[in-house]
């Protein structure tokens, strides 16, 4: 009896010295970047207000999303401000060669609006009791950045 133990079609594995591939979102441009550490420096209510302005001129941007999600307020908005900017992220992901795998460093700055989106997101799925998302959230974070995302003061 003759039996098949692997098929490359099947399990392919990189045996590139490097490992997976890593994929680097592009740099925003400075002016919108200013443009949100302007909303963010203002007072209490008005920041939220502010933040949402610049979500509302740049919807694609990731950054944006996650700190309205940071400004939000209570659970349910800032897990739904978290969950917009994974799904931009993603979008944006794909838009740069990720194929589903390989690595988004934190070291690079501009993939950090995605690595915060997706850490915060676990974050609020597990306060308002969705398990199964935190953790999938969780190991995704690590599978992309095997050294986690940093705690941000």
């Amino acid at each position: 009896m003759r039996r098949k133990i692997f098929s490359m079609s099947q399990n392919p594995i990189n045996l590139s010295p490097q490992g997976p591939p890593s994929v680097t979102l592009p740099e925003v441009d400075a002016a919108v970047r200013a443009e949100l550490m302007r909303a963010m420096e203002a007072d209490g209510s008005q920041r939220r207000r502010l933040v949402a302005d610049v979500v509302a001129r740049h919807p694609r941007w990731i950054d944006a999303w996650v700190a309205l999600g940071d400004e939000g307020r209570d659970d349910i908005e800032r897990y739904a401000c978290y969950r917009v900017a994974y799904h931009r992220g993603l979008d944006l992901l794909r838009q740069n060669g990720w194929r589903g795998s390989g690595y988004v460093r934190w070291s690079h700055e501009p993939n950090r609006g995605f690595l915060r989106a997706l850490s915060r997101l676990g974050s609020m799925a597990d306060a308002i009791g969705e398990l199964d998302e935190a953790e999938r959230c969780r190991l995704f974070v690590l599978q992309l950045e095997p050294g986690g995302v940093p705690v941000e003061v």
